[in-house]
């Protein structure tokens, strides 16, 4: 996932489901606990989703609200046939809606699946 010591990590949408190992292993990387309301812009932002979490677009939006400008939001959504599967075109939709982009899920969990999304670049040239 990328990230590294140091790194500033905002928690949302945690819940008994989520998989423990995993933020384990994110809290090993960045050496601190992830945080739930931070004080200053994150480098990152994990956000837990299922499908009865309510509005993506939304929920993509409030991950937003504390996030550096360099920064990621890592969606984990439960694997296909896990409770609460969000499929793959609701989350292409939400994203695009929420003027977001989005990078190629990555396998992180047995349970979970982890797809980095990023604000559009400007400037192109």
């Amino acid at each position: 996932m990328g990230l590294k010591q140091g790194d500033v990590v905002q928690e949302l949408g945690w819940d008994s489901d989520v998989d423990e190992s995993l933020r384990d292993a994110i809290m090993d990387a960045i050496d601190a606990e992830m945080v739930e309301d931070p004080l200053e812009a994150v480098d990152a932002v994990l956000l837990w989703w299922r499908d009865d979490d309510g509005d993506l677009v939304d929920g993509l939006v409030d991950a937003l609200r504390d996030l550096g400008e360099a920064g990621c939001v890592w969606l984990m959504t439960p694997k296909v046939g896990r409770a609460g599967y969000v499929d793959a075109a609701d989350i292409n939709e939400a994203s695009a809606t929420a003027g977001l982009s989005l990078a190629n899920p990555v396998k992180v969990s047995d349970d979970w699946l982890a797809q980095k999304v990023v604000r559009p670049r400007s400037g192109r040239r």
